[in-house]
């Protein structure tokens, strides 16, 4: 299936899947760049494209007559190299990027299976790509799509029983680990939508209230804490201070660097840090210290089997949902891929028959026009439904058989 001309609709990218958590940072676009790569896109002439960039993955979905012009948009904009790229990537074309956005969108490619966060994600994106017009109609279409399938599966299956996702997995976490975790002085720092999360969780799922929380923007600090009286606000200056008197520090920042390093932390101080930042936000050395432990997003990424079980039992109900999405999806796009190519075929077929019975009414004597006009309909029938088996092959261009169309009728 070609689109718009001579190009292909590809994903590429790098995921949880082929890739650590350090690859992927290196990977990983921040908001600015990713603004900085869907306009040099534009600037290449690229029809339509946006990006995808998580803990857990990066990709970019977009038209290009080769892979490695989004491959190269990829590398310019991140940290990673072409090489690294080719070792750990994953590439997909016309159908098989179709799929995977469908099943990326379900919850069915997350690292934890039926994590819905990828979903505020995909529209995010999305309303990026489409406020710098580097949408079209096809990309439109599809995540509309995949957003409506993604909503079916949710409300249809236990995919996302128990809803799971990092900052989840990190206050299990606690709760798994530490069997006095509600006495614990707890440390957020970073008040993203991890660290929203994150705090939320924990009053949920804890009655711990010796919770800090540290952002380097002490204002969404203040009018956080407003609404959960129960967590306490500090300030940037004080972080070590904090950390010192930590048991637990979870951190996400998501910073470029490191923000938690040795500098923080005193010697000789039992410490469980929790890094649920890409790239990651805590240096490893930091457990050179005896008695600190790092856990970081991969780590928290696993889940009990149990939870697992429920959740796998799911997945065949979803990608029928999937297929039901898909099969629309496709609906429209040979529609309106073929509409162009098959009116001009039939146009010139019926030029050509209202000729010939116009000849042949003047020839022969007693002719019936009505049986000539029944027989002839039924023949431009069938050669237009060989036709549009033609147009269904993978790799015939809509555009050059429209142009073959006119060149033969037109000679």
């Amino acid at each position: 299936m070609k689109a718009l001309g001579q190009e292909y609709f590809y994903n590429i990218g790098v995921s949880y899947k082929k890739a650590d958590a350090e690859m992927r940072g290196k990977f990983s676009v921040s908001k600015e760049n990713q603004t900085a790569l869907l306009q040099s896109a534009k600037e290449k002439g690229i029809s339509g494209i946006f990006i995808i960039s998580t803990c857990n993955r990066t990709e970019i979905f977009g038209f290009a007559n080769r892979p490695c012009l989004l491959i190269e948009l990829l590398c310019d904009f991140s940290e990673g190299t072409t090489k690294e790229f080719n070792a750990i990537c994953s590439i997909n074309k016309n159908q098989e990027a179709i799929s995977h956005l469908f099943r990326m969108g379900t919850g069915l490619e997350s690292q934890i299976l039926g994590d819905y966060e990828i979903v505020g994600q995909l529209r995010q994106s999305f309303k990026l790509a489409k406020s710098l017009n580097t949408t079209n109609a096809y990309i439109e279409r599809l995540v509309n799509c995949v957003l409506q399938a993604s909503k079916k599966v949710k409300n249809t299956t236990k995919l996302s029983s128990g809803t799971t996702s990092v900052s989840y997995a990190a206050v299990q976490y606690i709760i798994k680990n530490l069997p006095d975790y509600n006495s614990k002085n707890i440390l957020v720092f970073g008040l993203g939508k991890m660290g929203k999360h994150t705090c939320k969780n924990l009053a949920e799922y804890t009655q711990n209230k010796s919770v800090c929380l540290i952002n380097r923007t002490e204002e969404k600090t203040t009018e956080f804490v407003k609404e959960h009286k129960s967590i306490r606000k500090s300030v940037i200056e004080k972080l070590s201070t904090e950390v010192n008197n930590a048991d637990v520090l979870i951190v996400s920042t998501g910073a470029d660097k490191p923000t938690i390093t040795k500098n923080n932390i005193s010697i000789n101080k039992e410490l469980l840090i929790l890094d649920l930042s890409m790239p990651e936000n805590v240096a490893k050395d930091v457990t050179d210290f005896d008695g600190v432990s790092l856990v970081n997003v991969d780590e928290l990424s696993k889940i009990t089997h149990e939870t697992l079980a429920v959740r796998l039992a799911e997945v065949p109900v979803a990608e029928n949902i999937i297929e039901t999405h898909k099969t629309d999806f496709n609906a429209w796009l040979n529609h309106r891929r073929f509409t162009p190519a098959i009116a001009v075929l039939k146009e010139s077929l019926e030029s050509i028959k209202n000729d010939e019975i116009n000849f042949q009414k003047k020839k022969i004597i007693n002719f019936d026009e009505n049986q000539a006009e029944i027989l002839t309909t039924r023949f431009i029938q069938k050669i237009t439904t060989q036709f549009v088996k033609h147009l269904k092959n993978d790799e015939t261009s809509v555009t050059e058989s429209i142009e073959v169309i006119q060149k033969v009728f037109q000679s």
